[in-house]
Order: C-alpha cells, then structure tokens, then sequence
C-alpha cells in the first residue's frame, strides 16, 4: 500500500488539473472572505459578504474566516478532486494496467484516499496561510493591532478543516467507482452541493419538519455547524448551527469512513471495465 500511496501521491503533484483546483480554492477563499469585504469597508459599498465589520478580517478570526467556504464552495471543489484521482483511472482505462503491475484493487484504492488526505490537508493548510497573510495586510494597513489564535484553536480548526475536506474528497471517490466515470459523478456532486442540500436547507426545512430533522444528518448541515461551533461567520452559504460542534464532528466522520468504506466494497466486487 505504501508503493501506492507514493504513486498515487506523484500523480496529484504531475497532474496540472490540480493545481488549477488549487488556485481555484485559494483564489475564492480570498476573494469572498477578504477582498470583497475590505473593498466595500474602504469604498462603503455593498456585494458578497460586504456587512462584516473591520474586526471580523483580522488575524484573531483566522480559523473561522478559513473554514467558512468548506461546507459548499470550497468543499465542492475538494469533491472534484475526489472524482478526478479514482475516476480517472476509468476514464483512461488504466486500472488493468495499474493492477497488473501487482497490487490488488485494495491496495490502489486505500493508497488513493491515503493521497486523497494528504492532499485535502494540503489545500486546507493552504487556505489558512493565505488567510493568515491576508488577515495581516488588511490590520497592517488599519493599524490595527494583531492578535493570533493560540495555538490549540488553530490546530482544532485545521483538524475540522481537514475533516470537512477529506468527507468530500471521499464522496468524490465513492461517485467515480459507483459510476465509474468523471463527468457524470462530478455533475452529481455539483448538484447536491450547490442547489440541492441549499435549497433543503433554505425552502424545504422551514416547512417541513421531517425535512428540518433530515438535515441533522445529512453531511453539509454538519459540516457546516462544525464550521460555525469553530467561528465561521454565520452569513457565510451552507454555515448554519444546525447541531452541535460534537456532533457535527462524530457525523462528518462517519460519512467520510462509510463513503471510503462503500467505495472500497463496490470496488472489490464489480467489474474495473
């Protein structure tokens, strides 16, 4: 498995596809979080995210402002990457290929979600340290005073972030060997992500309390109450107190163990063509 992780691993790095994933994530984590709403409190206008007062920009609200995006937009991107590192190999037709070289589809698989991982912590730490050094300039040119998280807050929202991140990155993965395909898991996704669960959420649970009680275990209610229990700013889309911060966490990880555990099952049993 670790010959797979490594191989795996030196797949993401090649592959120019991901980091035009990860310029996508870092562009729209600053540009939501940090430019749009300086820009409005320097100019007094209005936009997305515009009503947040100067001392929500600052270094102090680094953890929260950083995991505001994973619950939908950032998550879904995360979800993307998912689908393209085990959907690919179908795509390609390299999975015959790979196991002929002498792993067994376990093996493949379980050193894709180990790369997965790496890579889903990789784009959170990202996230945080363009956070961190935007959050810096704009309370350099406020002359405002910088006050960091301590030291343990921020290590629990990374873990949150990376927790939230990695449950995507396996929901990809289990679309891409469900449908095994790319474009149709991603399509998907994108779906549940962007409109359905918002519209549940938005229309559906104010009127129905079946629905309203639904969303205590569907996987972006609580990723985004672990969000908000971390300080993500409430107005922020798919962050909302829903359940609390423990069990929004006991959730997350149970979807992300069952969705890697689902994949792995179908992968197993059907057939790679």
């Amino acid at each position: 498995m670790s010959r797979s992780f490594r191989a795996e691993t030196v797949k993401l790095v090649r592959r120019p596809a991901n980091w035009l994933l990860l310029a996508i994530t870092l562009v729209l984590s600053l540009v939501f979080t940090y430019v749009f709403p300086y820009a409005a409190l320097a100019g007094g206008t209005d936009g997305p995210n515009t009503d947040r007062a100067l001392p929500a920009l600052l270094p102090d609200h680094l953890v929260g402002n950083s995991l505001g995006g994973l619950p939908i937009f950032l998550g879904s991107i995360l979800l993307i990457l998912g689908v393209l590192t085990v959907g690919g190999e179908y795509g390609w037709g390299t999975w015959k290929t790979v196991l002929t070289q002498g792993p067994t589809r376990l093996e493949v698989y379980a050193g894709k979600l180990l790369a997965l991982a790496a890579a889903a912590l990789a784009v959170v730490l990202a996230v945080y340290g363009v956070g961190a050094v935007a959050s810096l300039l704009i309370a350099s040119a406020e002359a405002q005073p910088v006050s960091w998280p301590s030291a343990g807050d921020l290590l629990t929202g990374i873990g949150a972030g990376w927790l939230i991140a990695t449950m995507w990155a396996m929901l990809g993965a289990v679309l891409a060997v469900a449908l095994r395909a790319v474009a149709l898991p991603v399509g998907l996704g994108l779906v549940w992500m962007l409109a359905v669960q918002n519209l549940l959420a938005a229309i559906a649970a104010p009127l129905v309390d079946w629905v309203a009680k639904l969303q205590e275990g569907l996987p972006g209610p609580n990723a985004g109450s672990l969000a908000i229990a971390l300080g993500a700013p409430g107005d922020t889309p798919g962050v909302a107190d829903t359940v609390g911060g423990g069990q929004a966490a006991v959730v997350v990880a149970a979807y992300l163990v069952g969705f890697a555990a689902i994949g792995a099952v179908l992968l197993r049993r059907r057939d790679i063509g």
